[in-house]
């Protein structure tokens, strides 16, 4: 078996090929991409047996139906999915079988009613019902999600095995897999707790999907093909439930600053202030450059790196990321963490290039 992850970015696509038979699945595709999906089949003559979506998406349109008007290939979806373009319906046990690989369908709702799980030998595709580490999972209060439900579909999920590798749709923090017994261990939506707590937990957080994510349901309802249907903010971790971490500590929110507001701060008196990036190495050096003194700690491993920071924390921490997503969970890890004043950058570095301030690369 050939498995591929096609994506750079959050949205995960996968491909899964049988090396034999040269028939692939493509499972998540996203509508921008497909034009490289198609060449890619084309330069390696793959044949498409299968189109899947592991659920009706909210943050990005899907390739499924453009896929499927240009290959012809079979695009499949749970019974329960509101799109009317599958042209194959799947349900809990049913199995997909190309060449030697044969793909098990787990019905895993929650996160949303047509919630799937694809489930192989060694690996299963995750879809939004969990993601790696302190991502969690997928939020619950989508249109037809449900927080009982998503505690139901965690515990068949937990009681597979350990050594089963976990690839999720959607991973904010350039994670690529795991392992289910790693999740076991450091994935907080797979702590022992009742299903009574779990459902009061996120019932409490009072989540409530953006307007745009709402508009992106629409659309993908209506399978369409046109990739400005509707507007999708960019590094944005929108399937995401915003864990306790990101939330704050004992109730109170992350504080969240405009890009203006901490070019300011840093104006005014820099030394009672300390910039934290935590963005890629790649992106700190890159086309957004960084702000002259900022100091560079990805999100992934801020946990492990806080002692780097000891000497900082009577200064007012500013975390920056490219838009804003990943500042604010890094944020939230810092006053975790005791750290007793920290902000996070709305808009990133995109809006401090935007308005012409100072970088470095």
């Amino acid at each position: 078996m050939i498995f591929e992850q096609l994506n750079p970015g959050a949205c995960r696509t996968y491909l899964i090929a049988c090396e034999k038979s040269r028939e692939v699945a493509i499972v998540d595709p996203v509508l921008e991409r497909v034009d490289e999906y198609v060449r890619l089949l084309e330069k390696e003559r793959w044949k498409l047996a299968y189109i899947i979506d592991t659920h009706t998406h909210a943050d990005h349109i899907s390739g499924g139906p453009a896929l499927c008007d240009y290959t012809h290939a079979p695009y499949v979806m749970h019974t329960l999915a509101r799109p009317h373009c599958p042209t194959h319906r799947v349900n809990e046990g049913d199995t997909l079988q190309f060449g030697t690989v044969s793909l098990k369908m787990l019905y895993t709702p929650g996160h949303t009613s047509d919630s799937l799980a694809l489930l192989l030998p060694d690996r299963i595709l995750t879809g939004d019902t969990l993601f790696i580490g302190e991502g969690g999972a997928g939020r619950t209060d989508l249109p037809g999600g449900d927080p009982g439900h998503h505690y139901d579909s965690l515990l068949r999920l937990k009681a597979l095995p350990d050594e089963l590798l976990v690839f999720p749709a959607h991973d904010y923090r350039n994670q690529k897999q795991s392992t289910l017994g790693s999740e076991r261990r450091m994935n907080p939506r797979l702590q022992l707790r009742t299903r009574e707590e779990y459902v009061n937990w996120l019932s409490n957080l009072s989540l409530a999907p953006a307007d745009w994510m709402l508009k992106v349901l629409e659309v993908n309802y209506a399978c369409s093909q046109d990739p400005g249907s509707a507007w999708i903010p960019v590094d944005v971790p929108a399937c995401q439930v915003k864990s306790a971490l990101s939330l704050g500590v004992d109730g109170q929110p992350v504080k969240t600053i405009s890009v203006e507001e901490a070019r300011s701060l840093l104006n005014s008196d820099a030394t009672a202030n300390l910039v934290l990036d935590v963005r890629n190495p790649d992106e700190y050096i890159g086309e957004l450059g960084h702000i002259s003194g900022s100091f560079l700690i990805p999100v992934a491993q801020l946990p492990h790196r806080l002692a780097e920071l000891q000497n900082y924390r009577q200064r007012q921490v500013i975390c920056i990321c490219k838009a804003g997503g990943r500042s604010h969970t890094a944020a939230g890890i810092l006053m975790q963490a005791g750290f007793p004043s920290v902000v996070s950058v709305a808009g990133g570095m995109t809006r401090w290039n935007e308005l012409g301030y100072p970088t470095t690369k």
